[in-house]
């Protein structure tokens, strides 16, 4: 089974957000987590009509007021020297813009990196199933390959379960199709994780 969600384009072209856009020195390095905070409010107003996240036309998504709306999450989620390394730090965060704009009953809730695979394969397909991207960690990992992704938050907006479980990633304003297995058994002790969303409405 595959299921992938709908998603926005930006200048009708970039694949959601990127961080390089951003004029400030730290939001450039350190902005991924808040490129996944305003990629996910833009989704919530367009497809999952939890409106008043996004101020401005939802239609036609611009780099300028792409940029804008970083300027209005920055403080949500400010860069550090560290990163925002941890789930709690981001749930904090993206929880405050949320309430303050009175969407108290969107919860966000914490997947650690530690939990085994199949859990997270399972996971992972209820909230895509649900309907709800899922911002990811990623700290540490032993493949080369998945170098772009080390320190990094991107989100999961699609699963395919033929053959290896992959997952898709949507990051630097593209998306790859990535092995689930590859991201999350990082060969490290310090894990990351996933970031998940219940709608108690």
């Amino acid at each position: 089974m595959k299921n992938e969600l709908q998603y926005f384009l930006v200048d009708n072209h970039y694949y959601g957000g990127w961080q390089e856009w951003f004029p400030g020195y730290m939001m450039r390095i350190g902005g991924c987590a808040a490129v996944t905070a305003c990629d996910c409010s833009i989704y919530f107003e367009l497809y999952k009509n939890i409106k008043g996240l996004y101020p401005f036309d939802n239609q036609h998504v611009t780099r300028n007021d792409y940029i804008k709306f970083s300027d209005i999450m920055e403080p949500y989620l400010y860069p550090r020297w560290s990163g925002i390394d941890k789930l709690e730090i981001y749930i904090d965060g993206f929880g405050k813009f949320l309430t303050d704009r009175g969407k108290t009953k969107l919860n966000l809730l914490p997947w650690s990196g530690d939990k085994n695979l199949y859990e997270t394969q399972l996971i992972i397909k209820n909230q895509i199933d649900s309907g709800f991207p899922i911002p990811f960690l990623m700290l540490k990992n032993q493949h080369s390959y998945l170098k772009d992704y080390v320190w990094h938050w991107f989100l999961l907006t699609g699963y395919d379960e033929s053959g290896d479980f992959k997952v898709k990633v949507v990051t630097y304003g593209s998306w790859r199709w990535l092995k689930l297995s590859d991201l999350w058994l990082t060969g490290y002790d310090n894990k990351g994780g996933l970031i998940l969303f219940q709608n108690n409405q």
